[in-house]
């Protein structure tokens, strides 16, 4: 069957970066009752979200690179295969060590959405890579954001075992639609898999661009986990006092987010991702500013987070396709470098929550997360000129 135009593949891609990466998070809110039917204590069904995000870090060390050596459509539709038979081991756990393991599987599994922005980007016609790269990041955006509304709608009506039953069909569909409609050549790059990963730490050496695309995107990913860890803190205590669904409403206005992520490849395309990545986080420095102001008014709270979230969504989505085009040959290599480092960054802000408010209350913890946006809004700025630089020598090259 012919492989569909590049718009269609977008989207095929996207919807499987949904699908897959949802599964990371849509066991969450049924945790309470998966507690108390395996007998586990709440610490240790606590570690379930953990092992998921565990494996998915292992995925993109270990399996990412893989899109530099396999046909796409083998790839993803294995993957996914992959993906579903974990999801059935996770739903007929006996206890909760087999569903531990299982979420290790799921996450490492999961993380195909990551390969769909790598296969994207090098399949997408000259001058459409960033275009191509924001749409599967937004299907990926969605998965996260949606993935747990979906989870929790469906354990509540179905049991928490014929919910995960259900996301593994799901999958499999995914993988038939893959295995059909994706692209089916070899990828040029020819090394050996443990060569291919022995050779990451090397990419990080060898690629400037590489380095400042890490600092820059692990900077504004830490503020991300800063601030909405904070938030959720600070929600649940005096004189707030919110329930956990109240809290969890704030999280649609990511909703903006990944709405605006379109747009983000097409100015990505037209301009260099770091100018794209420059305003970007000025916008989401702008939503912290609005949050230091105090969390009293929920409108103003739900501007601020709408900006935040729609500034770190897009300076990513321009920032992989930076990644993606120091060389395309090897970008799926490169995304897991990228991204295995942009994680543990990013835990760096998740763990500084709690004592950031602590010590310095709400205006604190927002104030560190506009400076370190900044930071990241100046780098970019540094990026993007680098990455006219580097057009100009490109186009000298070429006439001469």
């Amino acid at each position: 069957m012919t492989p569909p135009p590049e718009r269609g593949r977008t989207l095929l891609l996207a919807v499987v970066a949904a699908v897959a990466i949802s599964n990371n998070y849509a066991i969450q809110p049924a945790l309470t009752e998966v507690a108390r039917e395996l007998g586990a204590p709440a610490p240790v069904i606590g570690l379930v979200p953990t092992a998921a995000l565990t494996g998915c870090t292992a995925g993109f060390a270990l399996l990412l690179p893989l899109v530099d050596r396999l046909p796409p459509h083998r790839l993803v539709a294995g993957q996914l295969t992959a993906l579903a038979a974990a999801l059935v081991l996770a739903a007929s756990a006996p206890h909760v060590g087999i569903l531990l393991a299982a979420y290790l599987a799921v996450g490492a599994t999961a993380s195909v959405a990551a390969q769909g922005s790598s296969i994207a980007g090098r399949h997408a016609p000259p001058g459409r890579r960033a275009t191509a790269v924001a749409g599967v990041a937004t299907g990926l955006s969605a998965g996260i954001l949606l993935g747990r509304l979906a989870g929790g709608a469906l354990a509540d009506a179905l049991g928490w075992r014929r919910m995960l039953l259900a996301f593994a069909a799901l999958v499999l569909l995914c993988a038939l639609a893959a295995l059909r409609l994706l692209p089916r050549q070899r990828p040029p790059y020819r090394g050996g898999y443990l060569t291919t990963v022995a050779s990451l730490p090397r990419l990080l050496r060898r690629h400037a661009a590489l380095r400042r695309a890490v600092l820059c995107g692990g900077l504004w990913y830490f503020a991300f986990n800063l601030v909405w860890v904070a938030l959720t803190l600070a929600l649940g205590r005096p004189p707030y006092s919110l329930s956990p669904a109240a809290i969890g409403l704030y999280g649609l206005a990511g909703l903006l987010g990944f709405a605006a992520l379109p747009l983000t490849g097409r100015l990505a395309d037209r301009h260099t991702p770091g100018t794209v990545i420059a305003v970007s986080m000025l916008t989401a420095a702008a939503g912290t500013a609005l949050l230091t102001t105090g969390l009293g008014s929920p409108p103003v709270t739900v501007l601020g987070l709408a900006l935040f979230d729609a500034g770190c969504f897009a300076a990513q989505a321009a920032n992989q396709s930076r990644v993606i085009g120091i060389d395309p040959d090897r970008g799926g290599s490169l995304s897991g470098v990228y991204l295995v480092l942009y994680f543990l960054v990013g835990a760096l802000g998740t763990a500084a929550a709690a004592p950031l408010l602590d010590r310095f209350g709400w205006r604190g913890a927002a104030l560190t997360a506009t400076a370190v946006l900044l930071a990241a809004g100046l780098l970019g700025r540094t990026g993007a000129l680098a990455d006219g630089a580097s057009g100009a020598h490109k186009d000298a090259r070429v006439r001469r």
